[in-house]
């Protein structure tokens, strides 16, 4: 089987913004078609280039209903169908396994995935219970609510990040020696007036007005991001009594967008800013850990790509993980058998933050820019989701 390629520079992420900051009022899906039709001007390729399109989303928005359908409409390409997918923080690779699926059975030539949420002032829902006292229903902040309590698990997901770290004895300082090595590491992507991040992303970052009128703001990159000491560090007391995970330790929620797509190797070649620069998806891996434990399943879906693709953990050039925890990176380390300190290069979520649906998207755009810069290799990303899950998926970079 010939899997599907992506184009080189056929993607891009908007900057994340953290919780509450200058995305909080943009509705997420306009606000991803907004940028979708400014990036493909940007690169020449017509909306009516893509015959399919998944739109990627686990944060409510008005009217998302329509999801997919009217992302393409928005976009200009309103003849073209496709799923609207929401598996918590594993969305993107399931989004891109969606798209790989539909082109390898020949339903379709040339995906656009686009995946877009907002954890600021998400909704709150109330659910009608004719059955309860005097008619009164259920309700639940869906962002905050769902942070604090997995309903099958009934832990809040940092309950399962120290159930990791208490079965791996993973304690505060080692943890935190990860987060300052990810500082460092996401320091270099803005050597060079953020250099790194302008191979994929607009810089400097125009903020839209709710109405896509005026530009009301600018970015120069991600917002929120403070800078960390190991003092600094050290001060913090760990976030659930007993426990050894603190703030620092975790990632933060934050809001954004980013974008890829995924077509057959010659129209890949056609829509490339490079055409000597080939990036083939090898594999996907899916996995379930044991109830509460969710930082561990990304080692066995890994595990599962790895063989799907015949390559083993060694031959791998460059990791990138969703890590909502430093326990993440350092629990997958430890069982597969690599440098903790060699992961995630020029950063990842636990610094850049997690908006949910496109944080695994922004980290295989830049696994494969991580590649390219190498002169090619093998890449492997991973990420833990919900409900004690995580999907993985191996890439291919050939220059030349």
């Amino acid at each position: 089987m010939t899997m599907p390629c992506i184009p080189y520079g056929g993607y891009w992420s908007t900057p994340f913004a953290r919780w509450q900051g200058s995305f909080a009022d943009l509705h997420s899906i306009e606000f991803a078609a907004h940028v979708a039709r400014l990036e493909l001007k940007k690169r020449d390729i017509a909306p009516e280039s893509f015959d399919y399109g998944v739109l990627g989303i686990t944060i409510p928005q008005r009217s998302s209903f329509y999801g997919l359908p009217w992302l393409m409409g928005m976009i200009g390409a309103s003849r073209v169908p496709g799923p609207t997918i929401s598996q918590a923080c594993a969305t993107s690779v399931r989004s891109v396994a969606s798209a790989v699926d539909e082109i390898v059975r020949g339903a379709s030539e040339t995906a656009l995935v686009v995946t877009a949420d907002r954890t600021s002032n998400g909704p709150h829902l109330y659910y009608p219970k004719p059955s309860g006292p005097g008619g009164t229903g259920d309700h639940e902040n869906w962002v905050l609510d769902n942070f604090s309590c997995d309903p099958f698990a009934k832990v809040s997901m940092i309950e399962t990040g120290e159930n990791v770290a208490r079965k791996w004895e993973l304690g505060t300082e080692a943890q935190h020696e990860v987060v300052l090595r990810r500082h460092q590491q996401y320091h270099d992507a803005l050597a060079d007036d953020a250099a790194f991040l302008k191979r994929f992303m607009t810089l400097p970052f125009e903020v839209p007005d709710k109405r896509y009128r005026k530009t009301v703001a600018t970015l120069d990159g991600d917002e929120g991001i403070h800078p960390t000491t190991s003092e600094g560090l050290a001060a913090l007391r760990p976030v659930v009594a007993g426990g050894t995970i603190t703030f620092g330790g975790q990632t933060h929620p934050a809001d954004g967008n980013a974008a890829l797509i995924v077509t057959s190797e010659e129209r890949a070649r056609a829509l490339s800013r490079d055409g000597s620069i080939a990036i083939r998806i090898l594999s996907f891996g899916q996995a379930r850990a044991d109830k509460a434990f969710m930082p561990e399943a990304p080692i066995a879906a890994a595990s599962q790509a790895l063989d799907a693709a015949g390559i083993r953990i060694g031959a791998v050039d460059a990791i990138k993980s969703h890590n909502p925890f430093a326990v993440n990176d350092l629990g997958f380390a430890r069982e597969m058998g690599v440098d903790v300190m060699t992961m995630n290069n020029f950063g990842c979520s636990l610094i850049w933050g997690h908006p949910q649906g496109p944080t695994g998207l922004r980290g295989i755009i830049e696994l494969i820019e991580e590649l390219t810069l190498r002169g090619g290799g093998v890449g492997l990303f991973h990420g833990c989701a919900a409900g004690d899950t995580a999907m993985a998926v191996i890439l291919k970079v050939e220059n030349g």
